[in-house]
């Protein structure tokens, strides 16, 4: 094996951009896996504290990957968050957007359709949604930039009509 490839887990010929997928699907492929393992432990541990261990480390993974976000687009202005919603959280049409505001200071969207719930609740795990990828959104903003905050006050996974998204610079 050539060197460049010894790094790919794929093996040889494995083009770095073949192994990038979508968020939606990401989360298609994560959520079974991680529901068994929160389910597994509310079992030993009871509900409440599977939950607040497995929300702990998924934010723990949203806020890295948000500075690593910030970083691969360049910056960690509203622009930048922009893209990464337009490019990155949208994909696949996973949410359709209807935006509000984009300023400098601002960026406020409500989301009318939301596949990652659709995703949660075919699965049958829609009680789990929130904690596996709504929760990441607050400290996932907070990565990108520890100036920047998420005010949000309803979500689809939740029940509610739309996601109200409120990205405010301080």
């Amino acid at each position: 094996m050539d060197r460049e490839n010894q790094h790919h887990p794929e093996g040889q010929g494995t083009d770095r951009h073949t192994l990038e997928i979508s968020h939606l699907k990401r989360r298609e492929i994560q959520a079974p896996i991680a529901a068994c393992l929160i389910r597994g432990f509310a079992r030993v541990m009871g509900q409440d504290k599977a939950i607040e261990i497995a929300t702990a480390a998924v934010q723990a993974d949203a806020m890295m990957a948000g500075r690593v976000m910030a970083e691969k687009y360049g910056g960690n202005t509203m622009k930048e968050l922009g893209r990464v919603v337009r490019e990155i959280w949208v994909e696949d049409s996973a949410m359709t957007i209807h935006v509000l505001e984009e300023t400098e200071q601002n960026f406020s969207f409500d989301v009318t359709r939301c596949r990652y719930a659709e995703l949660y609740e075919k699965a049958e795990m829609k009680e789990l949604g929130f904690y596996l990828s709504c929760c990441r959104d607050e400290p996932f903003t907070r990565g990108f930039n520890p100036r920047m905050r998420l005010l949000r006050t309803q979500t689809i996974m939740q029940g509610a009509s739309l996601c109200d998204f409120r990205f405010v610079l301080e």
